[in-house]
């Protein structure tokens, strides 16, 4: 439920951004530039640029809703939380002989870092004796009213409203279910907001990260986690890239070649590198070969894909000049070929970079001692999902420089994408 109003909550503040910022740019006039001045934008591709007013807006609506969600102090907005205080309903008791009383049931409600003491119980009538219980935020408790009340006393009805076993009834603050054994069990309001087991708040996170940057994580700096991560991944995709790259040109230039390799590329293309963690281990046992090794699989399809539709995309009419000019088949390849397949070969990088790193946590489940992923799964064991959550942000911001870099280096190295 919590997570669909999230998910609510983030359309309705993206469509209210977008028409609010609409809004203000016509009252302000709009901006002049070569793409304003284009008579066609729709299904333009080179007319669609990043609104970077929209990208600040994106970070600062998820900053937004992750706090609201988790009751930080950073945000002034909050969606209403569990119940915390001092809260009471009755219940009526009745034995065989048909003697019954009314009690009262207090129970405070603390938040889950804290201590409380029980509170004094309430008024009580005829055979009943009230009772009195403490329960954390998010939490439920298991009240055994009748104990008080006789052997022989049952509960018949909660807040006025009849009860038996399996049934629940609503009171102030909570609900109250009846167990197979006629005790109450009293579950308090659970608001909207995430408990932090879950979802911790950005301040949890950001705390965490200062202390482990500070400190390390089971005795070994953050530095160092994230380094032996970043050298498996690098590693792995490079070998990727260096079989895969070759493969793919001999495919999109071989017939032979593309039906010898075409079927065992197209079987292993779908399975997922997580699928292949048994037989890696197998193979290539627990150390740095397995990790490298996985990694190395789970970009080679990536790479040989990229290669062979680069070939595939080259213009045939600048194969036919470069033969009609005399070029032989190792100029062809030279000169026409891999430059105008260099741009495909990019898209497929970025994207195979993108599957390492999303494989890396993976990978380091092959018994790493070091690593981001690691630290990421040794603190899921622990249920620190503050650590867990500081885990993949750093994996996140890591592979978005790196993929920003892969960018530049491909607007120095391939200037020519996108003319003809």
């Amino acid at each position: 439920m919590t997570g669909l109003l999230i998910l609510v909550v983030y359309v309705a503040l993206f469509f209210g951004a977008a028409f609010l910022l609409t809004l203000i740019r016509r009252r302000l006039g709009q901006l002049r530039d070569f793409t304003s001045l284009k008579t066609v934008t729709f299904g333009d591709e080179s007319a669609v640029v990043p609104d970077r007013v929209a990208s600040v807006l994106s970070l600062v609506v998820v900053f937004l809703v992750w706090g609201a969600f988790t009751g930080s102090k950073l945000v002034p907005i909050h969606v209403p939380g569990p119940y915390t205080g001092t809260t009471s309903f009755t219940y009526t008791a009745e034995t065989p002989d048909g003697s019954t009383g009314q009690g009262t049931v207090t129970v405070t409600v603390h938040a889950s870092d804290a201590v409380a003491e029980p509170p004094e119980p309430g008024p009580a009538t005829g055979i009943v004796t009230s009772d009195s219980a403490t329960v954390a935020a998010w939490r439920s408790v298991l009240i055994s009213a009748q104990r008080n009340d006789g052997t022989d006393a049952r509960i018949v009805s909660v807040a006025g409203q009849a009860i038996a076993p399996g049934e629940s009834v609503s009171v102030p603050h909570g609900q109250v279910v009846m167990t197979a054994k006629g005790s109450l069990n009293f579950s308090p309001d659970k608001g909207l907001q995430m408990e932090p087991i879950w979802m911790p708040s950005p301040e949890a996170v950001v705390g965490q990260f200062i202390d482990i940057a500070q400190n390390g994580y089971q005795n070994i700096p953050l530095l160092e986690h994230v380094g032996w991560s970043l050298w498996r991944v690098i590693a792995g995709f490079l070998l990727g890239s260096i079989v895969g790259i070759p493969l793919g040109y001999a495919m999109g230039l071989s017939g032979w070649a593309r039906g010898w390799f075409d079927p065992i590329v197209e079987f292993m293309r779908p399975v997922p590198p997580l699928a292949l963690i048994p037989l890696v281990i197998i193979w290539f046992g627990i150390g740095e070969e397995g990790k490298i090794v996985l990694l190395f699989l789970a970009a080679l399809w990536v790479m040989i894909i990229a290669a062979r539709a680069g070939v595939s995309g080259v213009n045939i009419t600048k194969v036919h000049a470069a033969f009609s000019l005399g070029a032989s088949k190792w100029q062809v390849l030279r000169y026409v070929i891999v430059p105008n397949s260099l741009p495909e070969i990019f898209t497929g990088a970025r994207v195979a970079m993108g599957v390492c790193w999303g494989t890396v946590v993976a990978a380091e489940l092959v018994a790493a001692e070091k690593g981001a992923g690691k630290m990421i799964v040794a603190a899921s064991k622990f249920q620190s999902t503050d650590i867990v959550m500081m885990g993949i942000i750093i994996i996140g911001v890591i592979g978005f420089a790196i993929d920003i870099l892969m960018r530049k280096a491909e607007g120095h190295l391939v200037p020519w994408k996108g003319r003809s």
